[in-house]
This record gives C-alpha cells, structure tokens and sequence, in this order.
C-alpha cells in the first residue's frame, strides 16, 4: 500500500486550469482517469487525510504511485480526452460498464456497392446505418421479413451474392419478389441503394410520408383498372403497417429521443436506455457497473452519455436527450453532443407530461435491472472472493492473487509445439492480455535443446523465461523514464508494436506436474524473480503442486479455489489448442494444387471441399470448376492444365502426420493423439464438478 503523500505534487505545481488526469500504479499502469475544471482543487482533494476520503477513493489513491495531468482549452476538451484515455487504457477504478447482455441491431450496409440488410451485434462499423438495438434478433426478422415485400434489398451473404453472380441464377429470394436479385443484374447498383435509402428512411420515422405515396399509386392504378397492381400496392401497406405496429407508439409527435435512467445503491448501478424515433421505441439496452469510484448519480449519467454516444455521429446522436440528473458539467456535455450530432442537441430533465410518463417506465426497467443482476451477481461476487482466498491460504500467499497468469504448452506429436499465457484479474478473464508464443528451443540467443529433442518441461522454462524476461526488460525502461522525468504515453516493442508482460502477477499457475513447476521455479530464479509464487495443477488427480516440495496440495473437489483454478487452467487449454489448430491448418499440403500458380490456401480448400478430391477435380469440366466460389474462368482453365501436365499425380499429404490422402479420403486435419505429462490435448476442458 502506497503513501499518497509520497507522490504528492509540490505546492503551486499544479495549474488552475481545466484538464484531465491519469494516477498510475508502481508498474506504470494507468488505475484511474478523471477530469476537472480547475485540476488544483480537484487534485488536491485527493492528498486529504485517508480518513476523510471515500472508501473506494481510498483504496485507488493508495494504489497509485504517481499522478500526471495535461492542461487542455476547455471543458469539452477535457470531456473528449478523458472519453479517450478511459477507451484507451481501460482503468480498473473507473466505472465502466457493460452491457448485460448483447443486444442485436438492424443494420444497413450502405458502405458497399450493394448494400445489404442484416442483423449485426458487437462494436458499430464506419459506413453502417444502424437501427435499434432490439431486444431479440427474432424480433428484427420479422420486420426485415414483412419490409422485404416493399423494399426489396439484399440480404444475402458476400458468398451467396458472388456465387448467384457466377451462376447467373438469383437465390429463392429473388424468385419469390422479397429481393431485387442486383446479383444477375434486373436492377443497377444506383437502383438498388434508392432501395436501401427508403429502406432506412422509413425505419427513421420517416413513415407517413411514404404511406401516403403508396395509397396515391393505389388509387392511380385502380383508376387505370390495373387491379393487380393496386392489390399489390394494398398488401405492401398492409405489411409495412404491421411492421410499424411492432413498435410502441409513446409519443404522438414525431419525437426523436433518447430516455436514459438510473437504479443505484452503494455497491452498483444499472443503467436502461430506451430509443425513441418517430414517436415509437426503436430500441432499448440496458448496461450494470460497479461503482468503483466514488460518483453520484450526475456522474453516472455523464459516464453513460460518454460510452452511448462517444463513437457515434450525425442521426444516430438525436435531437432530444432525457436523463435523471443533469451532469456537472452540463453546458459543456451540451456543447460536446451537439458536436457529435452536427446540430443542436437538448439535455435536459423531464418534468410533465408523457415524456415524465415514459421516463418513469425507463425507471421501473433500470429498477428491476439491478434487482436481476444483484440476484444473479451477489453469489458470484462472494464464490469469487472465497475462492481467491482459498488459493491464497492453500499455497502460503501472504495476499489474494488478484492478478493470475497460466502457462499451457500444445504440440501434435512434437510439431508445431506453441504456449499460451492467459491472465485472470479478481477472478475474472482478461482477454486483452492473453498472449501466445511459437517453441523455438531457444531462450535468448542459446540453443537450449535440439528440436528433436523438444518437450514440455524445456518448453515451459522457455516460455515462463520469455514472458518474465519482457517484464525485467519493460520495469528497466521504466525506470529509465522516471529517473529522466519523460513519462510517455505507451512503450512499444522494436517491431513497433504496443508493450507487452508490463505487469507482474501474483500467482503463476502451470499446467503439468512437478516437472513443469521445478522448469518454471527455475525460469524465475535465473532472472532473479522472487515475489512471484508458482504452482502447478496436474490433470489425473486435479492435484496442485508447488515448487521444491514431494508431495502436492490436495484441495477438496468442493473447494471454490479448485475450481477457480480449473477454470484457469482449462481457459489455457482452449486458447492453446486454437493457435495450434490454426498453425497445423497451415501445414496441409494439397498435392499437385500446390503448383498452380496464385492458387491460395483458401481456393484450394474450396476446390476439395466441392469435388471431394484431386481425382475428381482432375476430371471435371473448366465449366464444373467454374462453379467452385472464387474460382472465375481464367483460374479454372490454369487449375486444369495444371492438373493435366501432373503426370503421375503427386499425392494429397497431411504435413502435420507425413501421412499420404488418398484420392478419396476426407482432407480434414487429424486429430491430436492423447498424451500425458501436461501437454494441451485436442480434446474439450472437462470441469470434474460438472
């Protein structure tokens, strides 16, 4: 535990101005990330007495070993820079929350030539309309479904598009009317993005304008006795009128506004948003955090407005924001959203009406939010802690492990021998930090084993020699930097990539036996290592084994901190089998496919997927291979020379077993033999509690 006294900036050294500020532990790492209007009074309040300060404001302060700050222009400078840092360095004391479940969206791809509609999840694409997010994918399908009728824009994948392409035959889409098939050309590119655009303008809001159009075509071509078309006109407003009804009328203008409300107590908060567009509820999300820094309610509203909007422009920002509390700032949060949007934005708090209405409904969800998660989280929260606590007692440790690294060695009979290190952080996988390496034999510049001489042992002391050696090297720079006052932003590697295995773990955990725990003991000492403890988690017996020590520690197969280090060891497992399935997938060779010329792994493996084997492919038809996805005319005819110039045919082999494919077999890669002695097998973790 650090003195905040010890690095507490001199008197007069810290500015009035508006700024932001990072505090960062003994290993440089950035814990906390803050904001202020005038940095001194801001700053200052954090070098109080430790007994006047919040518990959570406590425990970050004496965390921290130094504080930075950088003096900006204005507020919404500051805004801006701080949403940027806490998106970059991802601060353990800072709120951050998190979704508390995926949400899918309907989204627009207008950044290609044929735009396509398509349900998408995760992080939101540059070029990309969105529209929701909503609560279920099924829900987003039936109204892709009903809209296809009147706006008939593809859906299809890259793959089925070029294949329809290539054939010159649509799917069952474009044979049913539901898509304008742009893939054999009965409608141009301009054509169908108008389609796309109509499509997005009336899921915008956009609706009653366009209705109306289709009721005047309607009745223009009743008029003209073409009652065939006004039937079809009449069915496509019914469809978009079911399609509208989906959505909850709230409001009877065309109100465009986002609702955000707030459930909190001491430890969390919970956070519901709801999306209102046109006056009906496009969408709602809702995201659960812990309160890790001292914040009021203001301040979880300014946080959230960050995380919603902070990578979002123009439409998607709306004209109308309602929130619980407005945030301290509130002229430059203002200033900031009307920035993202392009035009102005209000901020403001509810007070009459059906808005008061709705955001008391937006209160209810959040309200219930935290009761569910608290009810799922609160035996979570105490198994983690006790399981932490468990390992600790078990294995001597003077602390928690709150920081865990596990070590994990893969091969396939001794060829392409690869190491995983996954860290869990408070009992939980960081897979940020998850890294893995390519056995070579050597540590440092010594050979230190033939490669036909590779085994696990030697490849976990190289591995654990590898990581800590980054480590030595990383705290070295960093001293470096502090003793010549230069604290920059980010270290990178001599290959230009950002720094890696800056920060220690309290606990090493390697998969294997005693052998495994004795090469990664030694790995640390000869690195002079020694506040980092070690132990291994054999497979047969689930039994953990320490370093210089006969006989290993038996947890009991209830205990938490088994289990715990289960879930760790098997995390290493998967992460390693999938780097060296990938690297086997690379060593399959494919016969005389080899020697055509621009052939690439991926084409070929198409071309044996389609006729099953070379045998086949040699016999088919330029026109038959043509079929194949990606393979065009010119492809084809230099894969049948080719094919036809073999003579005999070399045979299809698997690189990984040496074992020649006959004609055809599968071409599938063989499976990893079982082994013993700590090596990652091709098999699935299994959790002996289940």
């Amino acid at each position: 535990m650090a003195d905040p006294s010890s690095y507490r900036p001199r008197p007069g050294q810290i500015p009035e101005s508006p700024g932001v500020y990072k505090f960062r532990d003994e290993h440089r790492r950035v814990i906390y990330v803050g904001k202020a209007k005038s940095l001194r009074p801001r700053l200052s309040s954090y070098f109080q007495d430790l007994a006047n300060l919040h518990p959570r404001t406590r425990t970050m302060v004496t965390t921290a070993a130094s504080v930075e700050w950088t003096v900006v222009s204005t507020e919404v400078e500051a805004l801006q820079l701080e949403y940027s840092w806490i998106k970059e360095f991802d601060p353990r004391f800072n709120v951050k929350y998190r979704d508390d479940k995926s949400y899918p969206s309907l989204a627009v791809t207008l950044n290609e030539e044929y735009p396509r509609v398509q349900v998408m999840r995760g992080p939101k694409k540059k070029g990309v309309r969105y529209f929701g997010p909503y609560g279920h994918a099924w829900a987003i399908r039936e109204t892709v479904d009903l809209m296809l009728r009147v706006f008939p824009v593809r859906t299809c994948s890259a793959g089925v598009f070029k294949r329809s392409a290539q054939i010159g035959r649509p799917c069952l889409l474009g044979y049913i009317g539901k898509c304008a098939a742009p893939c054999v050309g009965r409608v141009t590119a301009e054509e169908h993005r108008e389609l796309a655009e109509d499509f997005c303008d009336f899921m915008a809001g956009r609706t009653g304008t366009y209705l109306k159009r289709i009721e005047q075509q309607m009745m223009i071509a009743a008029e003209d006795m073409d009652y065939e078309r006004a039937a079809r006109l009449r069915d496509d407003i019914g469809a978009l009128k079911r399609a509208l009804e989906k959505n909850a009328v709230v409001f009877n203008d065309a109100t465009d506004a986002d609702l955000i409300a707030v459930a909190e107590d001491e430890l969390e908060a919970a956070v519901q948003i709801f999306h209102v567009r046109g006056g009906r509820v496009r969408g709602q999300r809702g995201w659960v955090t812990d309160k890790v820094e001292n914040v009021d309610t203001a301040g979880l509203v300014e946080h959230a407005l960050q995380q919603l909007y902070g990578d979002e422009q123009g439409d998607t920002v709306p004209k109308e924001v309602l929130v619980p509390a407005l945030p301290e700032d509130t002229p430059a949060v203002n200033q900031w959203l009307t920035g993202r949007r392009g035009s102005n934005v209000s901020l403001r708090i509810p007070q009459r009406g059906d808005k008061k209405d709705l955001m008391a409904t937006v209160q209810r969800n959040a309200m219930q939010a935290l009761v569910l998660h608290k009810t799922k989280r609160a035996s979570d929260l105490t198994t983690r802690s006790r399981a932490l606590e468990e390992i600790a007692e078990a294995l001597g440790l003077d602390g928690a492990p709150l920081r865990i690294e596990c070590f994990d060695i893969s091969h396939l009979q001794g060829d392409d021998v690869v190491a995983s290190m996954v860290v869990f952080e408070d009992g939980l996988p960081r897979k940020s930090e998850y890294r893995r390496f390519e056995i070579k034999g050597r540590v440092g510049d010594t050979q230190v084993w033939h490669a036909e001489g590779q085994d696990d042992v030697r490849s976990m002391h190289e591995v654990i020699a590898r990581r800590f050696r980054r480590y030595l090297q990383a705290k070295e720079k960093t001293g470096d930097w502090v003793a010549g006052g230069e604290v920059p932003e980010q270290d990178a590697d001599d290959d230009g990539r950002p720094k890696r295995f800056a920060y220690p773990p309290q606990l090493v955990v390697v998969d294997g036996g005693q052998p495994q725990v004795a090469a990664a003991k030694r790995a640390l000492d000869e690195l002079g290592i020694d506040d980092v403890a070690v132990c291994g988690l054999a497979k047969r017996l689930e039994e953990v084994w320490l370093p210089d020590e006969d006989d290993p520690v038996v947890l009991p197969r209830s205990s938490e901190g088994l289990y715990l280090l289960q879930r760790v060891r098997d995390e290493a497992h998967r992460f390693a089998i999938t780097y060296q399935r990938n690297k086997r997938a690379k060593r399959f060779r494919a016969g005389p496919l080899d020697e055509v010329p621009g052939l690439g792994e991926t084409r070929k493996q198409a071309l044996l997927k389609h006729f099953g084997s070379v045998k086949k492919l040699r016999s088919a038809t330029i026109d038959q291979i043509c079929e194949v996805p990606g393979i065009g005319r010119k492809t084809a005819e230099t894969v049948a020379a080719t094919l036809a110039a073999a003579a005999p045919a070399a045979p299809a082999v698997n690189m990984a077993t040496g074992e020649i494919i006959e004609d055809d077999e599968e071409t599938a890669p063989a499976a990893a033999p079982s082994q013993n002695g700590g090596t990652t097998h091709d098999r699935e973790p299994q959790h002996p509690r289940h």
